[in-house]
């Protein structure tokens, strides 16, 4: 759906305030009789997930589309509206256009005083900024509380009912709304609910879609795993996935220039919510990447040998930006927060504030969706279903992956299912472009290896608390250093003789150790981020979803 559509659905925005172009499209609404915000538009999204995803045994396949354009996005911003945040919507969105980014998610903290008057605040400032910077897709969300768990991002597409379906969620649903926080079956039980809810929303087509991606996972272990596999299993449609790398990477910058702490502000231990199965190592990051993504054979991977998709991300969660001069006005301190829903507007403050751990949206964390077109529903129909590949630090210009049957010309892309006769040959064909423009530390990556890592599919855990895939392993890793320019590497996966998966990273190659189920498992994976040594700078990667083979 593209944004003259999006606008003139929008009964909240009169005519006067649309473009020609949206004129003429809402009069074309009308006359088909269609007009009525998301209400009465055709099956898309989420409702289309829903009727064409087929089920065996618990397992889902699909076979993926070809995206026709890569879009780089964040889902997890900050603005005013947070009771720890610092800038207006278009103060991030103008940043987030200019670091390159394509779509961008506002997801200010759920609370008491956002869920009174902050998420309603926050929209015209979001449709200010739709209508500032056109070519850049600016979803409302919001960072949900989750009950008994972590943060998550929760947003919508664009609608007259966006803010209405936020607020009710929020009010009905939030762990801190609801005093909802600890460990409990009950709350727990809530959070479930709350995914339902927002299925259910799709379904009255309040929303033309709506998606949910769990944030900074492991930072205190208190997204157990069964958890995570019941919000995935409550509506597959919604919940899609989690940070595979969280923000606040400049939270890792040395000192001198930086505050020399923790990467993703990844400095805890556990607590008395935390799950007891997490390891100590759980609790920091691993070259910038949350562990549950990190460890090959681990967490991430436990989900994918399910069957059941579990996508990743990378986000800034910007707050307060590192090297950046604005502050809070005199006069705008908590209690003025609370009464007025979000803090005045910066000022510029004429100091450089080096001991912020955040870098602004586009500046290090990027996640490239795959999508049709470049609209809003694409994008959230891209992320859906796996079409995605994310990185630091501008690693690579380009990354396109796929499986296919040997003698084809194509196969499947990110996030598909090859289905393909048993005991047919496949292989992984991954194209590269190297990045040849200096990334925003100004300098140019370079990318000097590649692994293939693969595993076997073997359906539904009996213990929804496992955290491990014993089958899973790094099978093949390319020495990359010196190429140039756009590459192919083919990796051959043998004959197609049991369901499978397999997904690809590749770094810079400056800090690596072997993973943490052991160097017959992963012999150079991602090392160790030590609190005051992880410059984010010297430690640069990118992950890909995965492809499944499905033989028949």
């Amino acid at each position: 759906m593209d944004l003259a559509t999006l606008a003139a659905l929008d009964e909240s925005v009169p005519d006067s305030e649309l473009t020609p172009a949206e004129v003429s499209r809402r009069a074309l609404l009308r006359s088909a009789g269609i007009l009525g915000g998301t209400a009465a538009l055709a099956v898309t999204g989420a409702q289309f997930a829903a009727a064409s995803a087929p089920a065996k045994d618990g397992w889902i396949f699909q076979h993926g589309d070809r995206p026709n354009v890569w879009l780089a996005g964040d889902h997890h911003i900050h603005t005013q509206l947070s009771s720890d945040g610092m800038y207006r919507v278009i103060d991030q969105a103008r940043h987030a256009t200019a670091y390159g980014l394509d779509w961008l998610v506002i997801t200010d903290h759920g609370g008491a005083t956002h869920a009174r008057i902050g998420v309603d605040l926050v929209n015209p400032q979001i449709k200010a900024a739709r209508a500032e910077l056109r070519d850049t897709l600016i979803f409302q969300g919001l960072e949900w509380n989750i009950p008994a768990a972590e943060h998550g991002t929760i947003f919508v597409a664009p609608g007259s009912r966006e803010v209405d379906v936020l607020k009710q969620f929020e009010n009905d649903y939030d762990g801190s709304v609801k005093n909802a926080s600890a460990n409990s079956p009950a709350n727990e039980a809530l959070a479930v609910s709350g995914i339902q809810w927002l299925g259910q929303q799709v379904d009255k087509r309040r929303v033309a879609d709506a998606l949910f991606l769990a944030n900074h996972p492991a930072r205190n272990g208190i997204d157990s795993p069964h958890e995570i596999r019941n919000w995935r299993d409550a509506d597959p449609r919604i919940a899609i996935g989690f940070e595979g790398a969280p923000g606040h990477q400049a939270g890792g910058l040395p000192k001198g220039i930086g505050t020399a702490g923790a990467r993703g502000l990844y400095a805890n231990a556990p607590n008395p919510n935390s799950f007891p199965g997490y390891p100590a190592e759980s609790y920091r990051t691993w070259g910038g990447f949350d562990w549950m993504t990190a460890t090959v054979g681990g967490l991430w991977d436990s989900l994918l040998a399910e069957g059941k998709p579990w996508w990743i991300t990378a986000n800034s969660d910007s707050h307060v930006n590192w090297n950046e001069t604005s502050r809070r006005p005199d006069g705008s301190s908590q209690e003025q927060f609370d009464r007025d829903g979000r803090y005045m507007d910066p000022v510029y403050g004429n100091t450089v504030n080096s001991t912020a751990s955040d870098f602004w949206p586009g500046f290090y964390s990027r996640t490239h969706v795959g999508a049709s077109r470049r609209d809003y529903l694409s994008v959230m129909d891209g992320l859906r279903n796996g079409r995605v590949w994310v990185d630091h630090g501008a690693l690579v210009k380009g990354v396109e992956v796929e499986v296919r049957e040997v003698g084809k010309r194509y196969g499947e892309p990110l996030g598909g299912a090859l289905i393909v006769k048993k005991g047919r040959p496949i292989e992984l064909v991954v194209r590269i472009t190297t990045q040849t423009l200096p990334n925003w530390a100004n300098f140019v990556p370079a990318l000097n290896r590649v692994d293939v890592i693969k595993g076997s599919v073997t359906g539904p855990v009996g213990d929804k608390d496992t955290i491990t895939a014993p089958n899973t392993k790094v099978v093949r890793q390319w020495d990359t250093s010196g190429k140039r320019g756009t590459f192919e590497l083919v990796h051959p996966l043998g004959r197609a003789d049991e369901a499978q998966y397999v997904r690809v990273r590749g770094t810079d190659g400056n800090r690596s150790q072997p993973g943490y189920l052991g160097a017959a498992v992963d012999p150079a994976g991602p090392k160790l981020d030590v609190v005051g040594d992880a410059d984010p700078w010297v430690d640069l990667w990118f992950y890909t979803n995965p492809i499944w083979v499905l033989p028949k």
